[in-house]
């Protein structure tokens, strides 16, 4: 059974840093390709960054690239989304999902099987 677990998420002023951590179990994180997403209030959700099995390729979102990125330690079984210079805008729930699709990053939610339950960021201005 697959279980993934974010946490680091908070509230913080626009300008700032977070540290998202999304830890596995049930699960050798170095067979999936991992993603983080978010979502606003009313709003759907939307990809941020995604990382290859093993690290090497990464893809971003173009609204969050050069302020977040994204990380793993599979020897920890954990995945990691740095977040810099915050935005109000940047505020939502954010999941962490894994994939047993292995070739590439995967940017669409739908190419996921596992979710976590989400951390909330909040940003205020």
């Amino acid at each position: 059974q697959v279980q993934l677990v974010e946490s680091g998420g908070g509230l913080v002023q626009a300008g700032g840093s977070l540290r998202l951590s999304c830890a596995a179990s049930g699960v050798t994180l170095s067979s999936y390709s991992m993603g983080w997403f978010r979502q606003a209030p009313g709003k759907e959700r939307e990809f941020v960054a995604a990382i290859s099995p093993r690290g090497a390729s990464t893809s971003i979102s173009g609204s969050v690239k050069g302020r977040f990125t994204i990380s793993r330690d599979n020897a920890k079984n954990t995945l990691y989304l740095q977040m810099n210079s915050l935005k109000p805008e940047d505020t939502g729930v954010y999941y962490c999902a894994a994939t047993g699709l292995l070739r590439r990053t995967y940017t669409r939610a739908d190419e996921y099987g596992f979710w976590g339950q989400g951390t909330q960021v909040t940003i205020s201005s």
